[in-house]
């Protein structure tokens, strides 16, 4: 009766690993340091991103996230313009909480005119407004881009 057992707890085991869900897979990339990532941007969640992105901040960033084209020069008040999104622009110098904090808190003084999403956009909206344009970064950049945050969650 006790070598059962041990069958029991294998197929119970068996049956268990067919209903968990698959790794999503996306990518696999090297950062610099050689260290191999899977680039994943769920499709739904980037739909959503851009649907976000669309309303609230095409108008200021383009539509295609290029930013203005004047984006390092202080305009007329002192303030820059948006940057682009897509790549072109400084936003992959910054970590995922920089982002996530200036979406949800807009800039900071002297910066720029960027509003604050945070009455109008909870967490999930604004990560997903993120890895919409994050999908649209190259895989160099984007691998650059994830060392960078790495960092800042390691302080």
């Amino acid at each position: 009766m006790n070598s059962r057992y041990p069958i029991f707890s294998l197929i119970l085991l068996l049956l268990a690993a067919c209903d968990a869900p698959e790794p999503v897979k996306g990518r696999v990339i090297t950062t610099q340091s050689g260290e191999q990532i899977n680039r994943h941007h769920p499709p739904d969640l980037v739909a959503q991103g851009g649907e976000i992105f669309q309303q609230y901040c095409a108008s200021c960033h383009g539509k295609n996230g290029e930013g203005d084209p004047e984006w390092r020069k202080r305009g007329a008040d002192g303030l820059f313009p948006p940057p682009p999104l897509n790549g072109t622009g400084h936003a992959w110098h910054h970590p995922m909480a920089f982002l996530q904090n200036r979406i949800k808190n807009g800039s900071a003084a002297g910066g720029g005119n960027m509003p604050a999403w945070g009455s109008k956009l909870n967490e999930k909206e604004i990560d997903a407004v993120i890895a919409w344009f994050q999908s649209q970064w190259p895989d160099q950049l984007y691998a650059a881009w994830y060392e960078i945050d790495q960092r800042a969650l390691r302080r």
